[in-house]
């Protein structure tokens, strides 16, 4: 009943400010923990160990998308369960849950370590970047089964309203990671490696600090070793949600490795570093989005759930609203002081010189992605998983990966920068057709309601 009252309630903008808020919060600081350790790596490192770094982000992205594919879609049938007041199923949906990451974790972890030069070499890795790529990944590695499980419960958390758990587990987490980089990296002069060891016990530190809160009471469910079973039903339903998610990540991955191929065909190491910065500086921007996308879930769930469908409309277009003036807001910031940027991570001129040139395209149509985040936020939390794996795969996919193939034959390195606005251009119509066909599904009803 403690959860029902946080989503039961009808102020839409403060309960989505409320949520949204700690969300954010959390991963901004996560973000600006990616942001330093990769300043710590190219000051210490040098522009090699950027790209090393860069390198070894697809394997981690398939990793982290097995977490988010089981988080996702157990949150998105927790909120519903929650909604519909069938707390038996919500218990049941964690137990699925925690019992999927930790099998799929633990697969992942053998074959990563069974395979690893073999699948750097396949993600781009040089003779020159090897060596920096597979320090950092081996270690990486090791924490890779807690990871999957501190993603997948704080999904779980949020979904059931628990926004201020979620954010204290990035910031926890966060904070561990700073603290730690600056100790291996400088103080033990432990350069790449250090970066990976402190990455490894912030992962440590957030899913101990999950499990604490969902064996302590003060969760809907309480998580116990008897209660960790694969339900097939539940279990079918969450991959049914997750599995867009899984497969938008994967292909973000599939295409970090052809970025990386190109990027080192047409502009070498030096390219492939500018592509690593310029990423880390688009997630102070995407990360916000994510945030209110993330406190639009449970709510949008949870109505839907109700079958409250005024309310949820509501949600969803103050979402699209403020994801807007955030995107617009980051795209003005970055056009305008690139140097500035740039500069926190190296003084290369080259990467400087590139850089500015990349990251002015790449932002310029930008401000079209938070419409694109909410609407694939909703067809998630309310289950419609063809929808979602539309949009899912619309900018990954459909878009971005075959304008990387096409524009660089005519624009050599500059057609990779312009990929990236024309793939989010197309998206947008396509989100555009998408939830005008699908706009039946949210109609207003039952009539009394709309009138209320």
């Amino acid at each position: 009943m403690q959860n029902k009252s946080k989503l039961d309630d009808t102020n839409i903008g403060k309960l989505l400010l409320r949520l949204s808020l700690p969300a954010t919060i959390g991963m901004l600081v996560m973000s600006l923990y990616n942001i330093v350790d990769t300043i710590f790596i190219g000051k210490y490192v040098g522009t090699s160990g950027i790209a090393g770094v860069a390198l070894a982000f697809p394997i981690q992205m398939i990793v982290g998308a097995i977490g988010q594919m089981i988080g996702i879609g157990g949150a998105s049938l927790l909120s519903r369960s929650l909604g519909e007041k069938d707390f038996d199923k919500a218990r049941r949906t964690l137990g699925s849950v925690v019992g999927a990451v930790l099998i799929a974790g633990g697969i992942i972890t053998v074959i990563g370590y069974a395979r690893l030069d073999s699948l750097l070499r396949l993600f781009g890795a040089t003779d020159t970047l090897l060596p920096y790529a597979h320090q950092y990944l081996s270690i990486v590695l090791s924490g890779i089964l807690v990871h999957s499980l501190a993603m997948a419960l704080n999904n779980m958390a949020r979904a059931e309203g628990m926004a201020k758990i979620a954010m204290t587990t990035m910031i926890l987490s966060a904070l561990t990671n700073l603290v730690l980089d600056a100790v291996f990296i400088i103080v033990f002069g432990m350069g790449i490696q250090g970066a990976a060891l402190a990455t490894v016990i912030a992962y440590v530190v957030a899913a101990l600090f999950l499990v604490i809160f969902f064996r302590s009471g003060k969760s809907t469910m309480k998580l116990k070793l008897s209660t960790i079973r694969l339900d097939p039903e539940i279990l079918r339903e969450v991959l049914s949600i997750g599995v867009p998610s899984f497969i938008r990540q994967a292909a973000m991955s599939v295409l970090v490795v052809l970025l990386n191929r190109t990027l080192g065909r047409l502009g070498g190491d030096i390219a492939i570093a500018v592509y690593g910065v310029i990423m880390r500086l688009l997630m102070l921007v995407f990360t916000p989005i994510m945030g209110v996308a993330q406190g639009l879930q449970p709510i949008a769930g949870y109505n839907y759930g109700a079958k409250r469908f005024y309310y949820m409309r509501r949600s969803v277009i103050m979402a699209t609203i403020t994801t807007t003036v955030i995107a617009v807001a980051g795209t003005a910031l970055l056009s305008l002081f690139p140097d500035e940027f740039l500069g926190l991570f190296s003084n290369n001129s080259q990467l400087l010189s590139q850089g500015r040139t990349a990251l002015r395209i790449i932002v310029l149509a930008f401000p079209l992605v938070g419409f694109q985040v909410v609407v694939g936020t909703l067809f998630q939390a309310t289950g419609k998983a063809l929808q979602n794996l539309i949009l899912t795969l619309s900018r990954q996919v459909l878009m971005l990966i075959p304008m990387v193939l096409l524009l660089p034959r005519f624009f050599q390195l500059k057609g990779v920068w312009i990929a990236f606005p024309a793939a989010d251009i197309l998206g947008f119509f396509l989100t555009v057709f998408v939830i005008f066909h699908s706009r039946h599904n949210y109609s207003i009803k039952p009539a009394a309601e709309a009138a209320s």
